[in-house]
This record gives C-alpha cells, sequence and structure tokens, in this order.
C-alpha cells in the first residue's frame, strides 16, 4: 500500500534526526488502517515546509556517517523528494509533517480518490509538487497537477480551485506574475 522507498527514507530519517538529550523517548512507528505514523523525539532543525529543498542538517552526525558507510542512507539529503515522489506515484495523499512540542511526526496516508481529500489535503499535496517541480528545475502547472491527482483535461477547473486555495495558503505563488493568460500559467513554492 505504501511506496517501500518511502518507508525505506522515513524511518533511518527518524533514527538521524532525533533528540537524544530527550529522556524517555524514542522513535516511534505506528501502522493504522489508513496510515503509518513515524515519530521522533524533538522538533527538526529547518522548517517541516523547507524539508523538500533544504540542505541536510543532522543532530547526530556520527550515526548519520555510520548510517551511510552501510548504505542505509545518503548524504544528499534528497530522502524527502523520495519520499514524496514516490508517494506522487502511488497516487497517495500527500505525506504531512507535524511538530510538536517535543516530536517531530510524518504521517504517510494510505490511497484516497481525490474527492475524499480534504482541502487541507489537496493544499498540501499542490504544495509538495509545487516543490518538487522546482527542485527538478520545472514550474508547476495545472497540467502537472492534473495528473498528480490523476485528474481528467476536462475537470481542469476542480484542479484550479487546489492552486487558489493554495495561493490563499501562501504556499505557492505564480512563477511569473505578469503573466495573465490562466491557460498558460506555471507555480513555484512561496520560498522560490
Amino acid at each position: 500500500m505504501y511506496p517501500e522507498i518511502a518507508i525505506r527514507e522515513l524511518v533511518p530519517n527518524a533514527l538521524l534526526h532525533q533528540d537524544f538529550g530527550m529522556t524517555g523517548d524514542s522513535p516511534l512507528i505506528e501502522i493504522f488502517t489508513d496510515r503509518v505514523e513515524i515519530t521522533n523525539a524533538g522538533q527538526p532543525l529547518i522548517s517541516p515546509l523547507r524539508f523538500i529543498d533544504e540542505p541536510p542538517q543532522s543532530r547526530n552526525e556520527a550515526l548519520a556517517a555510520f548510517m551511510r558507510r552501510v548504505n542505509i542512507c545518503e548524504e544528499r539529503g534528497s530522502g524527502i523528494d523520495k519520499t514524496i515522489a514516490a508517494v506522487e506515484m502511488f497516487q497517495l495523499p500527500a505525506p504531512e509533517f507535524l511538530v510538536t512540542e517535543r516530536h517531530t511526526r510524518v504521517v504517510l496516508y494510505s490511497y484516497r480518490e481525490f474527492k475524499e481529500m480534504s482541502t487541507k489535503d489537496r493544499v498540501r499535496a499542490c504544495y509538495q509538487h509545487a516543490c518538487l517541480m522546482y527542485v527538478s528545475n520545472q514550474q508547476m502547472t495545472n497540467a502537472t497537477l492534473r495528473k498528480r491527482f490523476s485528474i481528467l483535461d476536462e475537470k481542469y477547473p476542480v484542479v484550479s480551485k487546489v492552486i487558489s486555495d493554495s495561493i490563499k495558503e501562501k504556499l505557492i505563488k505564480p512563477y511569473d506574475p505578469t503573466n495573465k493568460s490562466p491557460k498558460h500559467a506555471k507555480y513555484v513554492p512561496f520560498w522560490a
């Protein structure tokens, strides 16, 4: 149900980025009927909104070096990119990255049709898709987002609404603000 690469990337991330200074906590993997939650102690060193493009930062460099030597992870910091790309390929809802006072949690959701996704799910997927496109030296369009959601071309207004909602949430912005043609509009993440 879940892409193997997503699990193979997220579990080592939970190990590498945990805060060993916090007592009474260890990485936790919970499997539910509709999702998998991977939790580690400590807040992330970078904003979860920037997990896709920021260079990696590890609290535990010695552990990271060991995990690289035994081929459990790589040092390029592309694990989240690979995870999101695989989730898109499997047509799953976008992963959710949650930060609490003491923990970081990643939630992988099981398959849901587009009509079953909440506005929040759709906006999160739109933002992550825009990020993936941007780090691949491309821009998101209505057509690329339709493909991500597996939506027919004639249903473009539904995807236009997701794009509009994502702009309102200030997660994406027009690539070329001077372009007045919605048909040729391209979008990038807010930080681009």
